[in-house]
């Protein structure tokens, strides 16, 4: 990368390898990387500058908010990653709307952190060391998603630099094709490097951890979908299911956006009453901030090396749930996850938002761990793959055509694909997708 000529600006602002900030910055949380050239710009106007470099030099473009980057793309082996991780304000524009304004480099425990003295909250992954740009691109699926919805669902305005170095303000007025984009499938239309956002009146939520043994026919897992999709929509669900031998052991963790004791205990107590019998069980009111702390906030150096995949579902039936368990026990020993969904997601119409899927209720997410690698995830998925309907990209960490088409399903996808092609004509923002080997991996 010697040769390549950095404008005075960026030139504080660039690191290759050998300097000694580069192991910090080269990798993601499951992957390790070696771009050439790391920018870490610190305003729209470097921000364009540094996506003229990248036009110029041909190389694979990365762009990173700085958080775990599961998707895959935010590194890359021998091109330019562009970190906004240094764009990263919290800032109140208006009090009585509870309008914020983010920056998109960002991470989710210091948002929280910075609206708990308003007693806001803002519904944001499930955990501190998340980067709001990689999030509030793709859709949002956090503990407060039943009540809140996705996070998407509330962003007001974004502020975008284009491939072409333009910055631009994107509304539901100015720009309101580039807006519907930003919400969804914003990494195909340009860099954002701050979002305006509307967060929610919450200082305490209860937190619930129930354990059961579940059983290899499914039933555990149909009824705890049944019954949080039946649940007020303070109820927000997630279960993670544990083999041991022929034993599976499911985790339910429940986030109740209320501080009223009486409705935690109620909407919590039922999950132990699902499977074969109880194991452990507990609850507690907690300030929303714990539940994506600053103590989460790492530098991400390749440390959990993973490959991960997803399915979107309706309410789990009996065939389903009965894959699902097949998953958690198999012989690829693939770690299952699942996260309610419903409630105040499903109340936004398909159309609004590049993100479709307002019908499903549950999100599988399926990792492997070394020495499992994708082959043996693909194994391992197969069992679902009937019953899955759509996919939620940011847990895919081999995106491919194939992920594209199920995340942005029928006359989405032609909408994605013709803005992508209408702000990004020369495919700058799609290189590294174009550089990526082809699966399995």
């Amino acid at each position: 990368m010697s040769e390549l000529v950095l404008p005075g600006g960026l030139r504080d602002r660039a690191v290759r390898p050998g300097d000694r900030r580069y192991p910090l910055l080269r990798s993601t949380y499951t992957r390790v990387s070696a771009p050439s050239l790391v920018l870490l710009p610190e305003s729209p106007a470097e921000v364009a500058a540094s996506l003229e470099v990248a036009r110029d030099s041909g190389l694979p473009l990365s762009v990173r908010s700085g958080g775990h980057g599961l998707s895959g793309r935010s590194s890359n082996d021998g091109g330019i990653v562009l970190d906004v991780s240094a764009m990263n304000g919290v800032e109140v524009l208006d009090e009585d709307a509870r309008l914020v304004r983010v920056g998109a480099g960002a991470r989710w425990a210091n948002v929280a952190a910075a609206l708990a003295p308003h007693g806001w909250a803002i519904s944001s992954g499930d955990h501190g060391n998340v980067g709001v740009g990689g999030l509030a691109t793709a859709g949002g699926i956090g503990w407060l998603a039943r009540s809140y919805g996705l996070t998407i669902d509330h962003i007001r305005a974004a502020e975008v630099v284009l491939p072409d170095g333009r910055l631009v303000r994107a509304d539901a007025t100015h720009e309101p094709d580039l807006f519907w984009a930003v919400r969804g499938a914003g990494d195909g239309v340009g860099v954002v490097v701050a979002f305006e956002i509307e967060a929610t009146p919450l200082r305490t939520v209860g937190f619930g951890q129930v354990v059961v043994e579940a059983d290899r026919d499914g039933d555990t897992l149909r009824r705890w979908s049944e019954y949080v999709a039946a649940a007020p929509h303070e109820l927000t669900g997630s279960a993670v299911l544990f083999a041991d031998g022929a034993d599976v052991a499911a985790q339910f963790t429940a986030v109740v956006a209320s501080d009223d004791q009486d409705l935690v205990r109620e909407l919590i107590a039922p999950l132990a009453e699902f499977g074969v019998r109880p194991l452990s069980s507990g609850a507690q009111l907690a300030p929303y901030p714990a539940l994506v702390s600053t103590g989460h906030l790492h530098p991400n150096v390749g440390q959990q090396p993973s490959t991960t995949t997803n399915a979107l579902l309706p309410a789990l039936t009996e065939a389903s749930a009965r894959a699902l368990m097949e998953v958690a026990a198999g012989p690829q020993r693939t770690l299952v996850q699942l996260r309610a969904l419903g409630g105040a997601i499903n109340e936004v119409a398909p159309d609004a938002t590049a993100y479709a899927h307002r019908h499903q209720q549950v999100l599988a997410i399926l990792t492997q761990f070394p020495p499992g690698g994708g082959t043996e995830l693909d194994a391992a998925a197969a069992p679902l793959a009937p019953y899955a309907d759509g996919a939620y990209r940011n847990f895919e960490s081999r995106p491919d055509d194939d992920t594209f088409r199920r995340a942005f399903p029928g006359a989405t996808g032609d909408r994605v694909r013709a803005l992508r092609e209408r702000y990004d004509p020369g495919g700058l923002l799609q290189r590294v997708a174009a550089a990526e080997p082809a699966r399995p991996r």
